[in-house]
């Protein structure tokens, strides 16, 4: 009979380490799956966005006709740096520049600085364009003839995300945007960035 309860003592300890390494094994296995699902939502590093904003102010409004081409503005309007990662994003300043059919017309600095996270930073700039640059003015006649006026804008923005104070990416964001100066009545008729 002592045999016996010794060898239930024994099957106790055994059935007892079984249910610890289920436990461990389970644990193990769903910290595994903690880590995974971490990993790829909040670890992932996404390319911020950079877009010129629709608001727009115009200071200096001078356009020609449709024999005499040209163009002189200035305004002033926001880039906006979209980051949806879950650390900031740290940019260098970069140059945004201003095209009327390939030719640069105009340039404008964007500052160096940092966006928080999973937000968006505004940086407000005052940009001026003329045609001065253009040595063909033929497509612009006819543009200023149908009361428009079209420019495209880019921009690429260099920096580092900075995840859990740790991990540091490198992600370079860009910008192509094409606007729709709407000569008559002065405002963006459309704006389409990529």
């Amino acid at each position: 009979m002592v045999e016996y309860g010794t060898l239930t003592s024994d099957e106790l300890r055994r059935k007892k380490r079984i249910k610890l390494a289920i436990y461990i094994a389970a644990f193990a296995v769903f910290q595994t799956i903690v880590i995974l699902v971490f990993a790829l939502t909040v670890m992932r590093v996404k390319t911020p966005k950079v877009r010129l904003g629709t608001n727009i102010t115009f200071q200096n409004f001078n356009t020609g006709t449709q024999v005499s081409p040209s163009f002189d503005l200035s305004f002033t309007t926001q880039v906006g740096i979209k980051n949806t990662n879950f650390g900031p994003y740290k940019y260098d300043s970069t140059i945004a520049t201003f095209m009327y059919q390939g030719v640069t017309i105009g340039q404008v600095t964007i500052p160096k600085g940092k966006a928080g996270l999973r937000s968006t930073k505004k940086v407000t700039v005052t940009v001026n364009v003329n045609s001065n640059a253009l040595s063909s003015t033929t497509g612009l006649g006819s543009e200023l003839g149908a009361g428009v006026l079209t420019l495209n804008s880019q921009a690429k923005l260099s920096g580092k995300v900075e995840l859990m104070f740790v991990m540091k990416k490198k992600k370079s964001a860009e910008m192509n945007c094409s606007m729709t100066i709407n000569l008559s009545s002065k405002a963006i008729q459309s704006m389409i960035c990529e």
